[in-house]
């Protein structure tokens, strides 16, 4: 019986001695080298640039050193850090984790991220969408508005960067070094247009995105955040996940606001039995089958006859679709402290 090595052997002295063994190929070893110069702009002055949809898929980006310019990021993006900017205007596309502004001033922004923060920066005006609440340090004249843009791909953007167009705490600013009888932020004036701020772009590379900044068309819902609101009269209403969930939000919200509330916050959020046990009281076991099937989202709306214009607008429009609506206004109050209360320990706010 022949030896196993030795045929092993004798293979190998028959191989031609130019014949090299090549390396194992890994599926690491394949993958497309990323060049960090296409995820970056630096040195710019007096250019309008930007990135269209699918060209930075989820990388890290960095903007640095640019004046005078109008950058668009039309992509969703992992991290996105911007240093040493002066009088530039930037659109940031969903952002998975942090954007971080540093040294920067005389810049106006619309961005969508999870983690907003700020330092040593002078006169920036953002409108933004932020999961947690941001964060300014060292830093003074600083105006916030609530995200308003359209395009496209925009929806399927968020998804993949892992954001709820209705998780936006834009307006709850944390000042890490405040000054005792000064503000170092403030909110943007209620009727303040983003165009205004952040125009679309004119090139012809950056006009095949078609953006709309129309506020019935915007992908986030525009809140009233925490502006004094008009009425002592809110409403809750929390809608539990399905097929039609987010489509039925943002017609709610519509006729809500087409009929003059005001949408106060919104929020989407997953809820366990006991939760719903101290939000919704002895209406819980009606919702309580409910929960499996995904977050629920949660809407406030304000003014007066807040709650009876929100119950007809659910019979009317939405009957068969259960759905948490508060039953009078002296509960209401209640019902909107007790859902965001849960809320804000759940994510950590």
């Amino acid at each position: 019986m022949g030896c196993f090595f030795s045929k092993r052997r004798k293979a190998e002295e028959s191989r031609p001695e130019s014949e090299e063994e090549q390396p194992k190929q890994y599926s690491w070893d394949q993958r497309e080298k990323v060049d960090p110069k296409d995820y970056m702009f630096s040195g710019l002055k007096d250019e309008t640039v930007g990135r269209l949809p699918g060209k930075v898929a989820g990388q890290q980006f960095l903007i640095q050193d640019c004046e005078n310019c109008n950058i668009y990021i039309f992509d969703h993006s992992a991290t996105v850090t911007i240093d040493d900017c002066t009088n530039c205007i930037i659109f940031l596309g969903p952002v998975k984790g942090s954007v971080f502004f540093r040294n920067c001033r005389d810049c106006k922004c619309t961005l969508a991220c999870q983690q907003f923060r700020v330092r040593d920066c002078r006169k920036l005006e953002v409108f933004l969408c932020c999961a947690t609440q941001p964060i300014i340090e060292s830093s003074t004249n600083i105006k916030f508005g609530c995200f308003q843009w359209y395009y496209p791909e925009l929806a399927f953007q968020f998804k993949d960067a892992g954001l709820s167009i209705f998780n936006n705490t834009w307006s709850n600013i944390h000042d890490f070094t405040p000054v005792s009888g000064e503000l170092n932020w403030s909110l943007l004036p209620e009727d303040a247009a983003v165009q205004d701020y952040v125009p679309v772009p004119t090139t012809e590379e950056l006009k095949a995105v078609r953006v709309s900044t129309e506020a019935n068309k915007s992908i986030v819902p525009i809140s009233r955040g925490q502006r004094q609101k008009s009425s002592d009269e809110s409403c809750l209403v929390v809608l539990f996940a399905g097929d039609y969930t987010i489509a039925n939000a943002r017609k709610l919200i519509d006729e809500m606001v087409g009929k003059h509330f005001f949408l106060v916050q919104t929020k989407e959020v997953s809820m366990k039995p006991e939760d719903a046990q101290r939000v919704f009281r002895e209406k819980a076991p009606d919702f309580l089958p409910l929960l499996n099937k995904g977050p629920v989202i949660a809407l406030e709306f304000n003014g007066d006859g807040a709650v009876e214009g929100c119950q007809y607008i659910v019979n009317e429009i939405f009957n068969g679709t259960k759905m948490f609506v508060s039953e009078n206004k002296e509960k209401a109050s209640g019902d909107v402290d007790s859902f965001y209360n849960f809320a804000d320990i759940q994510m950590g706010i």
